[in-house]
Protein backbone atom coordinates (compact mmCIF):
# COMPACT_ATOMS: atom_id res chain seq x y z
CA UNK A 1 0.00 0.00 0.00
CA UNK A 2 1.42 3.07 -1.13
CA UNK A 3 1.59 5.37 2.21
CA UNK A 4 0.69 8.90 0.02
CA UNK A 5 -2.24 7.04 -1.21
CA UNK A 6 -3.56 6.22 1.69
CA UNK A 7 -6.90 8.57 3.42
CA UNK A 8 -9.34 7.48 5.48
CA UNK A 9 -11.59 9.72 7.45
CA UNK A 10 -14.14 9.39 10.45
CA UNK A 11 -18.00 10.89 9.85
CA UNK A 12 -19.74 10.96 13.27
CA UNK A 13 -23.28 12.89 13.06
CA UNK A 14 -23.25 15.54 15.90
CA UNK A 15 -26.20 13.81 18.37
CA UNK A 16 -24.89 14.27 21.81
CA UNK A 17 -22.53 12.17 22.45
CA UNK A 18 -19.85 9.89 21.19
CA UNK A 19 -21.07 6.44 20.79
CA UNK A 20 -18.91 3.94 21.77
CA UNK A 21 -19.32 1.86 18.86
CA UNK A 22 -18.77 5.36 16.96
CA UNK A 23 -15.40 5.67 18.81
CA UNK A 24 -14.52 2.13 17.88
CA UNK A 25 -14.73 3.11 13.87
CA UNK A 26 -12.97 6.36 14.58
CA UNK A 27 -10.26 4.34 15.95
CA UNK A 28 -10.31 1.81 13.50
CA UNK A 29 -9.69 4.28 10.67
CA UNK A 30 -7.28 6.61 12.55
CA UNK A 31 -5.55 3.44 13.31
CA UNK A 32 -5.27 2.24 9.80
CA UNK A 33 -4.10 5.61 8.46
CA UNK A 34 -1.46 5.75 10.65
CA UNK A 35 -0.45 1.82 10.11
CA UNK A 36 0.40 3.12 6.20
CA UNK A 37 1.20 6.26 7.09
CA UNK A 38 -1.48 8.36 5.51
CA UNK A 39 -4.06 10.74 6.59
CA UNK A 40 -6.91 10.16 8.91
CA UNK A 41 -9.55 13.35 8.42
CA UNK A 42 -12.57 13.94 10.44
CA UNK A 43 -15.28 15.07 9.54
CA UNK A 44 -18.69 16.17 11.15
CA UNK A 45 -21.96 15.63 9.47
CA UNK A 46 -23.94 18.35 10.74
CA UNK A 47 -26.58 18.95 7.92
CA UNK A 48 -29.32 17.71 10.64
CA UNK A 49 -29.21 21.32 11.83
CA UNK A 50 -32.22 20.07 14.57
CA UNK A 51 -29.49 17.60 16.36
CA UNK A 52 -26.25 19.47 15.39
CA UNK A 53 -25.30 21.78 18.16
CA UNK A 54 -21.60 23.36 19.25
CA UNK A 55 -22.08 21.13 21.88
CA UNK A 56 -22.40 17.79 20.36
CA UNK A 57 -19.63 19.24 18.01
CA UNK A 58 -17.35 19.78 20.99
CA UNK A 59 -18.07 16.18 22.60
CA UNK A 60 -17.44 14.04 19.70
CA UNK A 61 -13.93 15.98 18.70
CA UNK A 62 -13.15 16.31 22.73
CA UNK A 63 -14.04 12.61 23.11
CA UNK A 64 -11.94 11.09 20.02
CA UNK A 65 -8.53 13.56 21.49
CA UNK A 66 -9.13 12.44 24.75
CA UNK A 67 -9.12 8.54 23.58
CA UNK A 68 -5.79 9.67 21.72
CA UNK A 69 -6.82 10.09 18.51
CA UNK A 70 -4.86 13.05 16.36
CA UNK A 71 -6.59 13.70 13.37
CA UNK A 72 -5.11 15.72 10.42
CA UNK A 73 -5.48 19.21 9.28
CA UNK A 74 -8.87 21.38 10.21
CA UNK A 75 -12.20 19.32 11.29
CA UNK A 76 -14.73 19.44 7.96
CA UNK A 77 -17.69 20.42 8.04
CA UNK A 78 -20.80 19.05 6.02
CA UNK A 79 -22.78 21.99 5.96
CA UNK A 80 -20.42 24.46 4.82
CA UNK A 81 -20.32 22.40 1.35
CA UNK A 82 -24.04 22.17 0.50
CA UNK A 83 -23.51 24.40 -2.46
CA UNK A 84 -20.97 21.90 -4.37
CA UNK A 85 -23.40 18.58 -3.33
CA UNK A 86 -25.85 20.84 -5.36
CA UNK A 87 -23.14 21.52 -8.15
CA UNK A 88 -22.66 17.41 -8.45
CA UNK A 89 -26.76 16.62 -8.07
CA UNK A 90 -26.28 19.07 -11.29
CA UNK A 91 -23.98 17.88 -13.25
CA UNK A 92 -25.65 14.42 -12.71
CA UNK A 93 -28.52 16.27 -14.15
CA UNK A 94 -26.69 17.78 -16.90
CA UNK A 95 -25.40 14.02 -18.20
CA UNK A 96 -28.04 12.07 -18.02
CA UNK A 97 -27.72 10.21 -14.75
CA UNK A 98 -30.40 12.17 -12.60
CA UNK A 99 -33.86 13.39 -13.66
CA UNK A 100 -36.60 15.64 -12.18
CA UNK A 101 -38.97 14.16 -10.28
CA UNK A 102 -42.78 15.70 -9.38
CA UNK A 103 -43.96 12.82 -7.44
CA UNK A 104 -46.52 13.53 -4.81
CA UNK A 105 -46.25 12.34 -1.38
CA UNK A 106 -49.79 10.86 -2.10
CA UNK A 107 -47.97 8.16 -5.38
CA UNK A 108 -45.19 7.34 -3.07
CA UNK A 109 -47.54 6.56 -0.20
CA UNK A 110 -49.71 4.11 -3.01
CA UNK A 111 -46.55 2.32 -3.95
CA UNK A 112 -45.23 1.98 -0.42
CA UNK A 113 -48.37 0.71 0.44
CA UNK A 114 -48.45 -2.17 -2.61
CA UNK A 115 -44.88 -2.69 -1.20
CA UNK A 116 -46.27 -3.60 2.00
CA UNK A 117 -49.32 -5.51 0.39
CA UNK A 118 -47.00 -7.85 -1.82
CA UNK A 119 -44.48 -8.22 1.37
CA UNK A 120 -41.68 -6.93 -1.05
CA UNK A 121 -38.95 -3.62 -0.13
CA UNK A 122 -39.89 -0.61 -1.07
CA UNK A 123 -38.58 0.81 -4.06
CA UNK A 124 -39.75 4.24 -5.46
CA UNK A 125 -40.58 3.82 -9.08
CA UNK A 126 -40.79 6.94 -10.39
CA UNK A 127 -42.96 7.97 -13.81
CA UNK A 128 -40.26 10.81 -14.63
CA UNK A 129 -37.54 9.12 -14.90
CA UNK A 130 -37.40 9.25 -18.99
CA UNK A 131 -39.81 12.29 -18.95
CA UNK A 132 -39.07 15.97 -19.28
CA UNK A 133 -42.48 17.43 -19.28
CA UNK A 134 -43.01 18.16 -15.92
CA UNK A 135 -44.61 20.60 -14.42
CA UNK A 136 -43.94 24.11 -13.20
CA UNK A 137 -43.67 23.30 -9.50
CA UNK A 138 -41.05 22.49 -7.02
CA UNK A 139 -39.23 19.27 -7.82
CA UNK A 140 -36.78 16.89 -6.28
CA UNK A 141 -33.75 15.65 -8.10
CA UNK A 142 -33.35 11.82 -8.07
CA UNK A 143 -30.25 9.53 -9.08
CA UNK A 144 -31.19 7.46 -12.11
CA UNK A 145 -30.12 4.18 -10.97
CA UNK A 146 -28.66 1.74 -13.08
CA UNK A 147 -31.69 -1.09 -13.63
CA UNK A 148 -29.74 -4.62 -15.20
CA UNK A 149 -26.97 -6.38 -13.88
CA UNK A 150 -25.63 -6.69 -10.05
CA UNK A 151 -22.94 -4.29 -8.52
CA UNK A 152 -20.10 -5.90 -6.46
CA UNK A 153 -18.28 -4.66 -3.75
CA UNK A 154 -14.86 -6.54 -2.65
CA UNK A 155 -15.32 -5.54 1.12
CA UNK A 156 -11.87 -5.27 2.66
CA UNK A 157 -14.02 -7.19 5.92
CA UNK A 158 -17.22 -8.67 4.78
CA UNK A 159 -15.62 -10.10 1.49
CA UNK A 160 -17.23 -10.34 -1.40
CA UNK A 161 -20.75 -8.70 -1.53
CA UNK A 162 -23.20 -8.47 -4.55
CA UNK A 163 -26.62 -6.27 -4.96
CA UNK A 164 -28.90 -7.06 -7.96
CA UNK A 165 -29.05 -3.58 -9.74
CA UNK A 166 -32.64 -3.83 -9.55
CA UNK A 167 -32.61 -3.35 -5.85
CA UNK A 168 -31.57 -0.13 -5.90
CA UNK A 169 -34.15 2.71 -6.19
CA UNK A 170 -33.95 5.69 -7.69
CA UNK A 171 -32.71 7.44 -4.58
CA UNK A 172 -33.44 11.60 -4.09
CA UNK A 173 -30.15 13.73 -4.67
CA UNK A 174 -31.87 16.90 -4.06
CA UNK A 175 -34.77 17.93 -2.20
CA UNK A 176 -37.49 20.13 -2.97
CA UNK A 177 -36.13 23.12 -1.37
CA UNK A 178 -32.77 22.70 -3.44
CA UNK A 179 -30.99 21.27 -0.27
CA UNK A 180 -28.70 17.56 -0.77
CA UNK A 181 -29.69 14.37 0.92
CA UNK A 182 -27.18 12.55 2.69
CA UNK A 183 -26.63 10.04 0.83
CA UNK A 184 -25.18 12.64 -1.92
CA UNK A 185 -23.32 14.86 0.47
CA UNK A 186 -21.30 11.81 1.79
CA UNK A 187 -20.48 10.86 -1.61
CA UNK A 188 -19.49 14.27 -2.52
CA UNK A 189 -17.69 14.77 0.30
CA UNK A 190 -15.10 12.06 0.11
CA UNK A 191 -14.01 12.66 -3.48
CA UNK A 192 -13.14 15.95 -2.45
CA UNK A 193 -11.26 15.13 0.79
CA UNK A 194 -9.61 12.71 -1.05
CA UNK A 195 -10.59 9.44 0.69
CA UNK A 196 -9.44 6.34 -0.49
CA UNK A 197 -10.58 3.95 2.29
CA UNK A 198 -14.21 4.34 3.87
CA UNK A 199 -14.11 2.28 6.91
CA UNK A 200 -17.47 2.32 9.35
CA UNK A 201 -20.55 0.01 10.49
CA UNK A 202 -21.54 -2.84 8.76
CA UNK A 203 -24.98 -0.99 8.51
CA UNK A 204 -24.12 0.75 6.16
CA UNK A 205 -23.31 -1.41 3.51
CA UNK A 206 -27.00 -0.92 1.89
CA UNK A 207 -25.88 2.70 1.46
CA UNK A 208 -22.07 1.39 -0.05
CA UNK A 209 -24.31 0.11 -3.50
CA UNK A 210 -26.07 3.32 -3.52
CA UNK A 211 -23.64 5.76 -3.28
CA UNK A 212 -21.03 3.87 -6.09
CA UNK A 213 -24.18 4.31 -8.68
CA UNK A 214 -23.19 8.09 -7.95
CA UNK A 215 -19.36 7.62 -8.22
CA UNK A 216 -19.46 5.34 -11.01
CA UNK A 217 -22.40 8.06 -12.73
CA UNK A 218 -19.66 10.82 -11.79
CA UNK A 219 -16.43 8.54 -13.12
CA UNK A 220 -14.78 9.18 -9.86
CA UNK A 221 -12.18 6.70 -8.81
CA UNK A 222 -13.60 3.74 -6.42
CA UNK A 223 -13.03 4.11 -2.37
CA UNK A 224 -11.98 0.51 -0.49
CA UNK A 225 -14.83 -0.21 1.72
CA UNK A 226 -14.55 -2.10 4.89
CA UNK A 227 -17.84 -2.56 6.81
CA UNK A 228 -17.36 -3.39 10.45
CA UNK A 229 -18.94 -5.74 12.37
CA UNK A 230 -21.43 -3.92 14.82
CA UNK A 231 -20.78 -4.65 18.42
CA UNK A 232 -23.19 -6.09 20.76
CA UNK A 233 -23.93 -6.52 23.52
CA UNK A 234 -23.56 -9.84 26.35
CA UNK A 235 -26.71 -10.87 25.62
CA UNK A 236 -26.06 -10.99 21.69
CA UNK A 237 -28.61 -8.27 20.98
CA UNK A 238 -27.55 -5.04 19.84
CA UNK A 239 -25.62 -3.01 22.34
CA UNK A 240 -27.63 -0.11 23.77
CA UNK A 241 -27.92 1.80 26.78
CA UNK A 242 -28.85 -0.80 29.17
CA UNK A 243 -26.08 -2.60 28.01
CA UNK A 244 -23.36 0.25 29.04
CA UNK A 245 -23.08 1.98 25.56
CA UNK A 246 -22.56 5.48 26.60
CA UNK A 247 -20.71 8.09 25.34
CA UNK A 248 -17.60 8.18 25.54
CA UNK A 249 -17.85 11.36 27.99
CA UNK A 250 -19.59 9.20 30.50
CA UNK A 251 -16.72 6.50 30.64
CA UNK A 252 -14.23 9.67 30.68
CA UNK A 253 -16.69 11.74 33.46
CA UNK A 254 -18.82 8.95 35.07
CA UNK A 255 -17.43 5.71 35.36
CA UNK A 256 -13.31 6.52 36.11
CA UNK A 257 -11.75 4.89 32.84
CA UNK A 258 -8.62 6.01 31.54
CA UNK A 259 -8.54 6.81 27.83
CA UNK A 260 -5.52 4.05 27.33
CA UNK A 261 -7.55 1.39 28.30
CA UNK A 262 -10.88 2.40 26.35
CA UNK A 263 -8.28 2.66 23.27
CA UNK A 264 -7.06 -1.29 24.29
CA UNK A 265 -10.18 -2.30 25.00
CA UNK A 266 -12.26 -0.92 21.24
CA UNK A 267 -9.24 -2.46 19.61
CA UNK A 268 -9.71 -5.56 20.83
CA UNK A 269 -13.47 -5.53 19.77
CA UNK A 270 -13.35 -6.94 16.64
CA UNK A 271 -9.86 -6.92 16.04
CA UNK A 272 -7.07 -9.24 17.27
CA UNK A 273 -3.07 -9.38 17.18
CA UNK A 274 -2.20 -13.26 18.18
CA UNK A 275 -2.57 -13.69 22.00
CA UNK A 276 -2.46 -10.20 22.71
CA UNK A 277 -4.24 -8.40 25.26
CA UNK A 278 -2.68 -5.93 26.50
CA UNK A 279 -1.55 -3.31 23.53
CA UNK A 280 -0.56 0.12 23.89
CA UNK A 281 -0.99 2.35 21.15
CA UNK A 282 2.53 2.34 19.55
CA UNK A 283 2.21 -1.58 19.28
CA UNK A 284 -1.47 -0.75 17.37
CA UNK A 285 -0.14 1.59 15.35
CA UNK A 286 2.67 -1.02 14.23
CA UNK A 287 -0.18 -4.02 14.11
CA UNK A 288 -3.12 -2.64 13.09
CA UNK A 289 -4.61 -3.84 9.57
CA UNK A 290 -8.27 -4.77 8.18
CA UNK A 291 -7.09 -8.13 7.95
CA UNK A 292 -7.11 -8.87 11.50
CA UNK A 293 -10.99 -7.49 11.63
CA UNK A 294 -13.33 -10.37 11.73
CA UNK A 295 -16.56 -10.47 10.11
CA UNK A 296 -18.90 -11.51 13.27
CA UNK A 297 -20.06 -8.60 15.75
CA UNK A 298 -18.01 -8.83 19.14
CA UNK A 299 -19.54 -8.34 22.53
CA UNK A 300 -19.12 -5.38 25.09
CA UNK A 301 -18.14 -6.65 28.45
CA UNK A 302 -17.82 -4.22 31.20
CA UNK A 303 -15.95 -6.50 33.31
CA UNK A 304 -13.54 -7.01 30.66
CA UNK A 305 -13.51 -3.34 30.30
CA UNK A 306 -12.86 -2.34 34.24
CA UNK A 307 -10.03 -5.37 34.28
CA UNK A 308 -8.49 -3.73 31.60
CA UNK A 309 -8.54 -0.39 33.35
CA UNK A 310 -7.10 -1.74 36.30
CA UNK A 311 -4.31 -2.40 34.78
CA UNK A 312 -3.51 0.50 33.11
CA UNK A 313 -4.07 2.27 36.71
CA UNK A 314 -1.74 0.19 38.45
CA UNK A 315 0.82 1.15 35.36
CA UNK A 316 -0.08 4.92 35.55
CA UNK A 317 2.19 7.84 36.40
CA UNK A 318 1.44 8.47 40.07
CA UNK A 319 1.02 12.07 39.60
CA UNK A 320 -1.23 11.70 36.69
CA UNK A 321 -3.27 9.92 38.71
CA UNK A 322 -3.05 11.87 41.47
CA UNK A 323 -4.41 14.81 39.38
CA UNK A 324 -7.54 13.10 38.27
CA UNK A 325 -8.64 11.61 41.10
CA UNK A 326 -7.82 14.72 43.10
CA UNK A 327 -10.62 16.41 41.46
CA UNK A 328 -13.01 13.89 43.30
CA UNK A 329 -12.17 14.57 46.72
CA UNK A 330 -12.87 17.72 48.87
CA UNK A 331 -9.25 19.44 49.99
CA UNK A 332 -7.23 16.75 48.33
CA UNK A 333 -3.38 17.28 48.14
CA UNK A 334 -1.69 16.16 45.12
CA UNK A 335 1.25 15.07 46.56
CA UNK A 336 0.48 13.40 49.32
CA UNK A 337 -2.25 11.43 46.76
CA UNK A 338 0.43 10.49 44.46
CA UNK A 339 2.34 9.30 47.49
CA UNK A 340 -0.66 6.99 47.97
CA UNK A 341 -1.41 5.74 44.76
CA UNK A 342 0.83 2.67 44.48
CA UNK A 343 -1.19 1.57 47.70
CA UNK A 344 -4.30 2.82 45.98
CA UNK A 345 -4.36 0.96 42.87
CA UNK A 346 -3.85 -2.65 43.11
CA UNK A 347 -7.58 -3.47 43.57
CA UNK A 348 -9.14 -0.42 41.87
CA UNK A 349 -10.67 -1.11 38.93
CA UNK A 350 -11.27 2.70 37.76
CA UNK A 351 -10.71 6.02 39.32
CA UNK A 352 -14.16 6.31 41.24
CA UNK A 353 -12.98 3.60 43.72
CA UNK A 354 -9.20 5.11 43.79
CA UNK A 355 -11.07 8.04 44.69
CA UNK A 356 -13.04 6.34 47.54
CA UNK A 357 -9.99 4.54 49.07
CA UNK A 358 -7.88 7.57 49.15
CA UNK A 359 -10.81 9.49 51.03
CA UNK A 360 -9.88 8.67 54.14
CA UNK A 361 -6.44 10.31 53.95
CA UNK A 362 -8.72 13.94 53.70
CA UNK A 363 -11.81 13.48 56.08
CA UNK A 364 -11.47 15.38 58.85
CA UNK A 365 -11.67 14.05 62.84
CA UNK A 366 -13.87 12.77 64.44
CA UNK A 367 -14.23 10.37 61.26
CA UNK A 368 -17.54 8.91 60.52
CA UNK A 369 -17.69 5.46 61.02
CA UNK A 370 -19.33 2.80 58.69
CA UNK A 371 -21.35 -0.10 60.10
CA UNK A 372 -18.33 -2.51 59.47
CA UNK A 373 -15.39 -0.82 61.25
CA UNK A 374 -17.81 0.35 64.01
CA UNK A 375 -18.28 -3.37 65.03
CA UNK A 376 -14.44 -3.86 65.13
CA UNK A 377 -14.12 -1.25 67.39
CA UNK A 378 -16.73 -3.17 69.95
CA UNK A 379 -15.40 -5.28 72.80
CA UNK A 380 -11.97 -4.90 74.35
CA UNK A 381 -10.83 -2.80 71.02
CA UNK A 382 -10.43 0.38 72.98
CA UNK A 383 -8.06 -1.04 75.12
CA UNK A 384 -6.17 -2.34 72.47
CA UNK A 385 -5.75 0.67 70.78
CA UNK A 386 -4.80 2.54 74.10
CA UNK A 387 -1.68 0.34 73.75
CA UNK A 388 -0.68 0.67 70.54
CA UNK A 389 -1.02 3.92 71.17
CA UNK A 390 1.21 4.32 74.21
CA UNK A 391 3.93 1.95 71.33
CA UNK A 392 3.77 4.78 68.46
CA UNK A 393 3.64 7.66 70.77
CA UNK A 394 7.65 6.44 71.91
CA UNK A 395 9.09 5.99 68.42
CA UNK A 396 11.75 8.14 67.28
CA UNK A 397 10.79 7.47 63.93
CA UNK A 398 7.67 6.94 61.57
CA UNK A 399 7.71 4.93 59.17
CA UNK A 400 5.78 1.80 57.94
CA UNK A 401 8.53 -0.21 58.64
CA UNK A 402 9.11 1.79 62.46
CA UNK A 403 5.37 1.67 63.02
CA UNK A 404 4.93 -2.32 61.91
CA UNK A 405 7.82 -3.31 64.57
CA UNK A 406 6.27 -1.76 67.52
CA UNK A 407 2.53 -2.96 66.45
CA UNK A 408 3.89 -6.77 66.78
CA UNK A 409 5.54 -6.17 69.89
CA UNK A 410 2.03 -4.99 71.24
CA UNK A 411 -0.25 -8.22 69.75
CA UNK A 412 3.19 -10.51 71.39
CA UNK A 413 2.99 -9.21 74.10
CA UNK A 414 -1.10 -9.62 74.46
CA UNK A 415 -0.99 -12.99 72.98
CA UNK A 416 -3.12 -11.99 69.91
CA UNK A 417 -2.76 -12.77 66.31
CA UNK A 418 -1.59 -9.53 64.38
CA UNK A 419 -5.06 -8.95 62.98
CA UNK A 420 -7.07 -8.94 66.08
CA UNK A 421 -4.65 -5.13 66.60
CA UNK A 422 -4.67 -4.26 62.84
CA UNK A 423 -8.52 -4.24 62.12
CA UNK A 424 -9.78 -2.14 65.09
CA UNK A 425 -6.99 0.28 63.55
CA UNK A 426 -8.15 0.00 60.29
CA UNK A 427 -11.21 0.85 61.82
CA UNK A 428 -9.79 3.89 63.77
CA UNK A 429 -7.52 5.69 61.15
CA UNK A 430 -9.76 4.98 57.92
CA UNK A 431 -13.53 4.81 59.11
CA UNK A 432 -13.08 1.70 56.89
CA UNK A 433 -12.72 -2.13 57.33
CA UNK A 434 -10.72 -2.40 54.14
CA UNK A 435 -8.08 0.00 52.91
CA UNK A 436 -4.48 -0.19 52.19
CA UNK A 437 -2.02 -2.10 54.68
CA UNK A 438 -2.33 -0.67 57.53
CA UNK A 439 1.22 0.17 58.42
CA UNK A 440 1.07 2.08 55.02
CA UNK A 441 -1.49 4.03 56.14
CA UNK A 442 0.05 4.82 59.05
CA UNK A 443 2.82 6.18 57.24
CA UNK A 444 0.59 7.84 54.50
CA UNK A 445 -0.88 10.38 57.41
CA UNK A 446 2.19 10.75 59.03
CA UNK A 447 2.89 10.41 63.34
CA UNK A 448 0.32 13.44 64.37
CA UNK A 449 -2.81 12.82 62.86
CA UNK A 450 -2.41 9.09 63.02
CA UNK A 451 -1.79 9.28 66.95
CA UNK A 452 -4.88 11.83 67.21
CA UNK A 453 -7.30 9.44 65.39
CA UNK A 454 -6.11 6.63 67.70
CA UNK A 455 -7.03 8.95 70.89
CA UNK A 456 -9.99 9.61 69.08
CA UNK A 457 -11.59 5.56 69.20
CA UNK A 458 -9.18 4.67 72.34
CA UNK A 459 -11.35 7.53 74.23
CA UNK A 460 -14.42 6.44 72.90
CA UNK A 461 -15.19 9.77 70.61
CA UNK A 462 -17.33 9.40 68.28
CA UNK A 463 -18.81 11.02 65.11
Amino acid sequence: MSASKVVTRFAPSPTGFLHIGNARTGLFSWLYARHHGGKALLRIEDTDKARSTQAAIDVIVEGTQWLGLDWDGEVYFQSQFAGRHAEVAHQLLAGGHAYKCWMTQEELAVQREAAQRERTPFRTRSPWRDRQDGPDAPYVVRLKAPQHGETVIEDQVQGRVAVQNEEIDDFVLLRSDGSPTYMLAVVVDDHDMGVTHVIRGDDHLNNAFRQLAIIRAMRWPEPVYAHIPLIHGPDGAKLSKRHGALGVDAYRDGLGILPEALFNYLLRLGWGHGDDEIISKEQAILWFDLEGVGRSPSRFDMKKLESLNGHYLREADPVRLAALVGSKIAGADADLLARAMPYLTPRARDLNEVADGASFLFATRPLDMDEKAAALLEGGARNMLALVHAALIRLAKWSAETTEQAVRKVAEAEGVKLGQVAQPMRAALTGRATSPGIFDVLALLGREESLARLADRMSGKDS
